[in-house]
């Protein structure tokens, strides 16, 4: 996949969830506003990939790049420094990253814990949300 195929997932995905939290299915907008992020944080460290670089060892691909949890994405990335950056400055971005940092994708198996969705696709794509700054290191 390329960084433009994650860039519109990413689109796709935070549509997908407006969708269903406008029909109510708050457990699969929950799901795919997160999975947003991660593919947004996947076209960033694309975007770190040269283009003929020697691939890095299987085994950092499978444990930080081949994964679901943000904030090892968020590491993969390089962006750590500057979400903690942001997030100094920007005291409701940071708040909206502290509740999206602990999305996990086995929240499609397990529907009985979900958040509260809305807030979380506000935390997502409102203002001052994580997907208008990951946009910025796309």
């Amino acid at each position: 996949m390329t960084r433009q195929d994650f860039q519109r997932l990413t689109r796709l995905r935070l549509r997908d969830a407006r969708a269903l939290l406008a029909n109510g299915n708050d457990e699969g907008a929950y799901y795919l506003a997160g999975l947003a992020v991660e593919c947004a944080l996947k076209s960033a460290i694309a975007r770190k990939t040269q283009r003929h670089d020697f691939p890095p060892e299987p085994r950092f691909l499978r444990d930080s790049v081949y994964i679901h949890d943000l904030n090892k994405l968020l590491a993969a990335a390089g962006l750590v420094g500057a979400l903690k950056a942001a997030a100094d400055i920007n005291a409701a971005f940071k708040a909206n990253w502290a509740l999206v940092k602990d999305w996990k994708a086995e929240s499609r198996y397990d529907v009985s814990t979900v958040p509260n969705a809305r807030g979380f696709y506000r935390a997502v794509a409102g203002r001052n949300g994580v997907m208008s700054w990951l946009r910025q290191h796309w």
